[in-house]
């Protein structure tokens, strides 16, 4: 174990500490030593600090994604559930490998291998199946073994899952909060769901501010006006089209998002009073802000597809979620109202934006591919006896609320809270929903083994 630094946030005591995985777990054991490339894999422990020489028990937070590093809190309450967790348990807080401090990839990562094949082959190591491999050594190696609760959010019920599956011993309880994913997986089914979504979603948003209607109409117009002539940038030099633009839908699953859009609409003319008018420059905030909310981490968008990669597919991928749009007309960029996108990869990104754009040649190949990583086990989710309690968000833009429930029938010892309270983002919003699952599950008996 390497302990990089010992600090305080206020309301927090911060180990930073650094560990070594294999790149590949193929022929390696978690626990054990391993020969062969390696990456560094970055985790911080949070207490609070009445408890910091205390013996507490261990919770894992399993981080949403794909590619998103775990949570930098400014305090306790910054994420709330950190709050309420820090009560009960050391907290383990991971920047899953690719991502944060742990040999981070990005596009000048992609730029060092030679070769599409090799690519494809070097961002399959940094799946679920992998993921949970690096976590399972930390448990045996720097925690001597000793059984922690996991926290999975959004991908992280992903995580869950394919944790449950390989190393259900690891585990006193899980708690999963808008992410158990539909096993078996299907990336088309995915979005399926999420393109009929997305129009109520964009419905929702325009009864709420119909006065945008007009407005990001000019803006879409404007957009295709000027790329006839002389394209928009972004101040980054990426093109600013109407596919980009309806991007901003994405976070039409979190709160209060329809207010951000709308917000983000309004500076949108840089003329006289900023009423919509067609001749008028987009103002800079807008391009600016535009920039940075359709910017994602670097492998969100190029893994984004193949966290529904279970084993050997029957047929690949082959971009999914452009297949489905392409049945649905209302989301042309000609249609008005214009229609927003939702948690979506499409092929333009990989030419349009210049950081995926060294990720392209990857992306292709895997696209095209049927042979990935095992990360279910249905036989063993089935006979699972790890108690699971899973807030389950009945309105979730992202994980489809019916398909969750569907999974959790075929989870042994797992049990359901459904509401529609909370947005995907629950979690973030106070720490009501960790308090209510850690209740549930104290009440239930599920963690008499903590204590």
């Amino acid at each position: 174990m390497t302990l990089l630094a010992r600090y305080y946030v206020p309301g927090l005591a911060v180990d930073d500490r650094s560990i070594k995985v294999p790149l590949d777990w193929r022929g390696n054991d978690p626990g054990k030593g391993f020969a062969g490339e390696s990456l560094s894999l970055f985790y911080r422990v949070v207490t609070a600090p009445e408890h910091v020489h205390d013996d507490l028990p261990l919770l894992i937070f399993l981080q949403g994604g794909p590619g998103g590093a775990g949570p930098r809190p400014l305090n306790p309450s910054s994420d709330g559930w950190i709050a309420e967790a820090i009560k009960h348990f050391r907290v383990i807080l991971p920047d899953q490998r690719g991502t944060g401090r742990s040999s981070c990839v990005d596009s000048n990562a992609m730029q060092r291998i030679e070769g599409a094949r090799a690519q494809a082959e070097y961002l399959k190591c940094f799946l679920a199946g992998s993921i949970v491999r690096d976590f399972e050594h930390l448990r045996r190696t720097e925690f001597a073994g000793k059984k922690w609760v996991t926290l999975g959010q959004s991908y992280g019920g992903f995580l869950t899952l394919a944790y449950l599956s390989s190393y259900s011993e690891g585990a006193i309880a899980s708690f999963t909060m808008g992410g158990i994913p539909h096993v078996p997986a299907n990336a088309r089914e995915v979005y399926e769901h999420t393109f009929p979504r997305m129009v109520e979603k964009t419905r929702l948003y325009y009864n709420r501010y119909p006065q945008d209607i007009e407005r990001v109409g000019a803006v879409a117009d404007h957009i295709g006006a000027a790329k006839r002539k002389s394209p928009i940038t972004l101040p980054n030099g990426d093109p600013l089209t109407v596919e980009r633009l309806q991007t901003l839908g994405s976070d039409f699953g979190m709160q209060p998002s329809p207010e951000r859009l709308h917000w983000l609409v309004d500076i949108a003319f840089a003329k006289g009073d900023g009423s919509e008018n067609r001749r008028a420059p987009l103002s800079d905030q807008f391009l600016e802000s535009v920039m940075e909310a359709t910017s994602s981490t670097p492998l969100y968008w190029p893994l984004q597809e193949f966290i529904y990669a279970d084993g050997e597919l029957d047929e690949p991928i082959g971009w999914a979620a452009q297949k489905v749009r392409n049945e649905h007309p209302e989301f042309d960029i000609h249609h008005r109202p214009l229609l927003f996108t939702g948690e979506a990869m499409f092929p333009w990104m990989f030419d349009q934006e210049r950081a995926l754009r060294p990720f392209k040649p990857a992306v292709e190949e895997m696209m095209g591919d049927t042979h990935f990583g095992k990360i279910y086990d249905t036989t063993q989710l089935k006979r699972n006896e790890v108690p699971l309690q899973a807030a389950v968000y009945f309105d979730d833009m992202y994980v489809d609320s019916g398909m969750q429930l569907d999974t959790l029938s075929r989870v042994g010892n797992s049990h359901a809270w459904v509401t529609n309270e909370y947005q995907h983002d629950g979690i973030h919003h106070g720490g009501a929903v960790f308090a209510h699952l850690y209740d549930e599950a104290l009440d239930r008996g599920d963690l008499e083994g903590l204590f």
